[in-house]
């Protein structure tokens, strides 16, 4: 292929097309040729599709060195630097997709407010438990959205979006219709329902970003951006909060006690407005995960407060561990004991995730020991934890019998306690040189193992009992 030859095909790619990938991986074992490529496509404008082309051909042949530099160069310093002219471009074009990009996200957030409004009326209520319609259709009918929103944003995988919305549907309306034949069972499961829906619905949202086949690093990223997109979530319900609660004061002042419509508009329409703003205030939707920004903003905030709770953690759960042989049989004999560890327990393994730096200049050398440190000795102590409370919910099954709370409390146990040894394993084997990829190899397998439980325990349960 002459050089005329990849010129053109770089100029075509105002998206991922086979010549261009055709051309990258005409040049897998050539760095000048490669070298060339990336010039050309920052000299053309069109750096953010050599980037993609790039990415994918690094996917499918990880093993190739060549390709591995490039996808942690352009990690670290976007193609359009790459020419002058090419960046002032990709400025304007950046502001017109991120200007573009809130349109999509305001006009969505708008129609999914909308539906929670409708969705919370007082009178739609399941038939098991006088229970609200709307907390078993909120966390699917949002992923909905965030599943249309992310795929809009990046102007491809329509079909796969259409596929995961799909299942998302058949899912709820299997929770919805779906009933154990044993009496109390019913309600059971409906409440394990409404606490595993949600998991599984934002798994369904990572796997239409990342597809079947994802590395640990998007996986990793995609975790990221969920703890910050969640924690942006937090602020702008607490704004809203006050926003309404002064709302409410004000019309008080005048003697006027909003009617159950308005106050449904400002909470639970209020509330569909938050998870695409969300979302959308820190990821860019035209970008894959890995080409994220977790370096400024609130995902650097977020990074340093997770590992400062890392600090805090380590405190409480030795307090805690020093405390566990006065008060041996709690967990053994009272149920609720044993429900607030699981809670905990899953707690810190998110303080562990957010603990995690997406790469290795994120953190001075003095700092990666310390984390690294922090991250291995809480491991250790949670694993000990988790079997201790694996331990009881065992005891309690064998004086009793296996009950659907039990076999779902058993099952997130065993995946904890198995992906803690699985961390500390690849820790110790590894070593501290790759000490931050293994962490993001065990997070694959954790967000896997969580998903899949998740979906056998709301598929499943019914089923079984």
């Amino acid at each position: 292929m002459d050089e005329s030859q990849e010129e053109f095909r770089l100029e075509g790619m105002t998206n991922l097309d086979g010549s261009a990938l055709e051309a990258i991986r005409a040049a897998a074992g050539d760095p000048a040729r490669l070298e060339s490529l990336y010039q050309r496509a920052g000299a053309t404008g069109t750096a953010g599709s050599f980037a993609t082309a790039l990415q994918t051909a690094y996917t499918a042949a990880p093993e190739n060195l060549l390709y591995g530099a490039w996808h942690y160069r352009l990690l670290q310093a976007p193609a359009t630097a790459a020419h002058p002219a090419s960046a002032a471009t990709a400025d304007t074009s950046d502001i017109e997709r991120t200007a573009r990009q809130w349109r999509v996200a305001i006009a969505l957030s708008i129609v999914l407010g909308f539906a929670f409004w409708l969705l919370s009326a007082p009178d739609l209520r399941l038939d098991l438990g006088n229970t609200p319609l709307f907390l078993l259709l909120m966390p699917p009918l949002a992923a909905a959205f965030l599943i249309g929103f992310l795929a809009l944003g990046a102007r491809a995988h329509y079909l796969r979006a259409a596929i995961f919305i799909a299942l998302l549907v058949a899912l709820t309306a299997y929770v919805y219709f779906v009933r154990p034949t044993r009496g109390g069972d019913a309600l059971t499961y409906l409440a394990l329902a409404l606490i595993h829906l949600p998991v599984v619905a934002w798994g369904l949202v990572g796997l239409s970003l990342l597809g079947l086949r994802f590395s640990a690093r998007s996986v990793f990223a995609f975790l990221t951006k969920s703890i910050e997109a969640i924690g942006t979530g937090g602020v702008f319900a607490i704004a809203g909060g006050i926003f309404v609660g002064v709302t409410i004061a004000l019309f008080q002042t005048l003697h006027i006690t909003l009617e159950d419509p308005v106050l449904r508009l400002l909470v639970a329409g209020g509330a569909g407005l938050i998870p695409l703003l969300a979302v959308s205030a820190v990821y860019d939707t035209s970008a894959t995960p890995e080409r994220q920004e977790f370096r400024r903003g609130f995902g650097k905030i977020l990074a340093v407060l997770m590992q400062g709770l890392l600090a805090l953690a380590l405190v409480v759960m030795f307090i805690y561990i020093l405390a566990i042989p006065f008060n041996f049989s709690q967990p053994f004999v009272y149920r609720e004991t044993l429900i607030i560890y699981n809670v905990v327990l899953i707690g810190v393994m998110g303080v562990l995730l957010g603990a995690t730096p997406y790469a290795s200049d994120d953190l001075s050398p003095r700092m990666q020991r310390l984390v690294r440190a922090g991250i291995l000795l809480l491991a250790v102590m949670v694993a000990g934890v988790s079997v201790y409370a694996l331990a009881a919910v065992l005891y309690r099954t064998a004086q009793d019998t296996l009950t659907m709370n039990r076999l779902t409390v058993i099952g997130w146990n065993v995946i904890n306690i198995a992906v803690l040894a699985l961390l500390l394993i690849r820790q110790f084997v590894g070593g501290s040189t790759n000490w931050i990829a293994s962490l993001h190899a065990t997070f694959r397998w954790a967000a896997i193992l969580y998903l899949g439980w998740a979906l056998f325990v709301t598929v499943a349960s019914p089923l079984i009992f």
